[in-house]
């Protein structure tokens, strides 16, 4: 009898292939890491994209110089391809560093069959193509913040011309040698080191991997990372499968909690990647994503969807039945925020006069985040104060502003005061002449987004407020947004370095139509802005994004909701999981465990 029963699993696997851990373990002897992402990609060009998931790809196929180490906190920069930390001048205006000798690209078609080693000239080849007008950079803004000398004046000959000129060495960007790199930025910039540390921005590429793929370069990232591209099947897969030309990177880092130092114990020395393959699911509804991993067809949960944290961590702890299973868990206050804005260029909720002003920030007030917080959420979140994110070197748990308030009574009296009453009987407000006042909101058709708008909706009709929810596909949403397209939109906004002040670009006149998706311009906080980047972190740099931000408070073209809390869960027979609060590449630090996965078709539990 039991010959027949696993000569009958044994075919069923033939069957399914490795669709299920235990299967694979039969069949395929390869560690694959199953997850989903919430969301879709867009693709894998840095210079192109400016989106979470297709970020967390890219930084697992290219190289920046410098990383963040694995398991300190607070986040520490170490070197990556970068030989040693760099040389910078003490007026934070010139930046140099080596990059280390023997590094390859992974093998392509582009480089003849020849090995490819990255040099200087790939590090300035990448930097340039941010300012390069046909690209359309949502990343353009920030970098040309930094005032590297010479960039601004290249681009706007190729705006002039037609065309980029990538052979025409600047000032501010040169490879001194075959591996030396020096940047000069016209004034001071204290955190420009950060750039350097995204491999997501700063992933070195190779020319003639660019020039080979032209518009078609999306499907096509080229590294020195841990990971090449497997197959993409477009908002359905990701396959990612180890790089064999990557050198020899072992297991080290700084363990700043217990929790670290047992991956420490487990994991130092050891040759990274652990993984030969990673299949990314795109599984934006949470119930099939969180099934997906109670049935052991995912190994890793990212971000618990909150519609289950009740069953899953009452009392924010681990429920019964799956510490039974062995399951893991931690949970971590992300450096995040979520949003919505209103569209400064908008006729009905745009504008700089009284009572449009008045509008936004009875809106504002009529928002109960703690409610959110509370029902939706089911407390995985923490209302937000402000645009500071936690994890930050500023942020301050302690601070509070008229951004966390919720007031019914002053959003009416707003509303009233500034002539938004009911004028044709029909039980919604209107504008002050007359016509009607509808909000038009776009969305998600989730069942996670379905809850958040709810609220929101119900919020706004309490004080008579008529909410008009339009029903869309993110990708779609998101080139609306830069276009100026929507009048009310929301989204979620992560820090990727520990720098503070950098999230004021949503409210930089220069940056309207890539950061700033409100369109919000004001001279004073352009001024604050541009004053706080040069500042060196302390209370007098605080001081100063704090006025910026009274100044986003007071004519409210955004309103940040909440902080929200992650908790990730991954199966016991995955070793080595930590969240960073800002790397988004951990598949090289994982390994599984074939002798705790289930044998027989069967979850744990």
């Amino acid at each position: 009898m039991k010959s027949r029963l696993w000569a009958l699993a044994t075919s069923l696997c033939l069957a399914l292939g490795a669709a299920h851990p235990a299967c694979a373990q039969a069949s395929n002897p390869e560690k694959v890491l199953r997850y989903a992402f919430l969301g879709t990609e867009t693709g894998f060009d840095p210079a192109q994209i400016n989106d979470l998931y297709s970020a967390a790809v890219i930084a697992h196929i290219l190289d920046a110089p410098y990383e963040y180490d694995y398991l300190a906190r607070p986040a520490k920069m170490v070197p990556n391809l970068a030989a040693g930390q760099p040389e910078i001048s003490p007026d934070f205006r010139t930046f140099t560093f080596r990059l280390r000798s023997g590094i390859y690209f992974s093998d392509d078609p582009a480089f003849g069959g020849k090995p490819r080693e990255l040099t200087a000239k790939d590090f300035v080849y990448t930097f340039k193509r941010f300012y390069d007008p046909k690209h359309k950079s949502p990343k353009f803004s920030g970098l040309e913040e930094e005032k590297v000398v010479g960039a601004s004046e290249l681009r706007k000959k190729a705006e002039a011309t037609g065309k980029f000129d990538y052979d025409t060495e600047i000032e501010g960007l040169r490879a001194i040698d075959r591996y030396t790199v020096q940047i000069k930025l016209g004034e001071s910039r204290p955190r420009f080191m950060y750039w350097l540390a995204d491999p997501a921005t700063m992933g070195i590429v190779a020319r003639e991997v660019v020039e080979k793929y032209g518009d078609a370069i999306m499907e096509h990232p080229v590294g020195t990372g841990p990971f090449v591209l497997k197959e993409w099947r477009r908002a359905s897969q990701i396959t990612l499968v180890r790089n064999p030309t990557f050198r020899d990177k072992r297991f080290d880092a700084e363990a700043s909690d217990a929790g670290g130092a047992e991956i420490l114990r487990q994991m130092k020395g050891r040759k990274l990647p652990i993984l030969d393959k990673v299949v990314v699911s795109i599984i934006e509804e949470p119930q099939p994503r969180w099934l997906a991993f109670l049935n052991a067809e995912h190994d890793f949960l990212e971000r618990l969807p909150q519609n289950f944290a009740n069953y899953a961590i009452p009392n924010n702890k681990l429920a019964p039945n799956l510490v039974k299973r062995g399951i893991q868990m931690e949970r971590t206050p992300l450096s995040d925020f979520t949003i919505f804005y209103m569209q400064m260029t908008n006729p009905i909720v745009g504008g700089y006069t009284p009572e449009k002003v008045a509008l936004r920030r009875a809106i504002g007030l009529a928002v109960n985040s703690a409610e959110e917080v509370r029902l939706p959420r089911r407390g995985q979140a923490v209302v937000a104060q402000g645009f500071v994110m936690p994890n930050t070197t500023l942020y301050d748990p302690k601070y509070r502003s008229e951004m966390g308030t919720h007031d019914r009574a002053r959003a009416v009296a707003l509303l009233d005061m500034f002539g938004y009453v009911d004028k044709d009987g029909d039980g919604w407000r209107d504008m002050p002449d007359g016509s009607p006042l509808v909000l038009d909101y776009d969305t998600l058709s989730r069942a996670d987004y379905r809850e958040l708008d709810e609220i929101l909706k119900k919020n706004l009709t309490a004080v008579g407020l008529k909410m008009n929810l339009r029903i869309g596909q993110w990708p779609e949403q998101l080139r609306n947004s830069r276009a100026g397209k929507l009048m009310l939109w929301s989204y979620g906004n992560s820090a990727t370095t520990p720098d503070s002040g950098s999230v004021l670009e949503i409210g930089y006149s220069k940056s309207a139509g890539q950061q700033n998706h409100a369109r919000f311009a004001n001279p004073k906080f352009d001024v604050l802005y541009e004053k706080q980047a040069v500042m060196a972190d302390g209370p007098e740099r605080l001081a100063v994004i704090n006025e910026a931000q009274r100044i986003l408070f007071a004519y409210m073209p955004y309103k940040v909701k909440v902080h929200r809390i992650a908790t990730d869960m991954w199966q016991p027979w995955v070793i080595g999981y930590k969240r960073h609060p800002f790397r988004r590449d951990f598949w090289q630090f994982i390994d599984l465990d074939p002798g705790k996965m289930p044998r027989n078709g069967a979850s744990n539990g």
